[in-house]
């Protein structure tokens, strides 16, 4: 897990992990930037720093394939193949979390995903 929203691409002509900017770069940035910002912990870009120490992503938004390579997932499909604009968002460190701290990912989350909602 992690706390971030990933927008397109997700993959590179050489499956290594460097930004893959698509032709609607500037757009996907605003769309996760209108989640993050809502959410502190996201946005101050580096969530989970006892799990992942050295991790950082600025403003809480990263590229995906500058994350981590991933070829052929649905993200970039849907994109090139049907328009539909996707981001992925990580919601947070813990991947699994217990039932009983869902209302605070809910309060941590909520009104990132109304302000997400506005864009469209």
């Amino acid at each position: 897990g992690s706390l971030v929203v990933n927008y397109p691409f997700d993959d590179d002509e050489q499956g290594v992990a460097i930004y893959s900017k698509s032709p609607d770069d500037a757009v996907f940035q605003q769309l996760a930037l209108s989640y993050s910002k809502e959410n502190t912990k996201m946005y101050q870009g580096n969530p989970c720093k006892d799990m992942y120490p050295t991790e950082y992503f600025p403003r809480g938004i990263t590229n995906g394939a500058q994350w981590y390579n991933v070829p052929g997932g649905m993200q970039d499909w849907n994109y090139l193949h049907t328009n539909c604009f996707e981001v992925t968002i990580e919601l947070g460190c813990v991947k699994y979390p217990k039932a009983e701290e869902l209302p605070k990912y809910w309060e941590q989350n909520r009104r990132s995903l109304l302000q997400f909602m506005k864009q469209v």
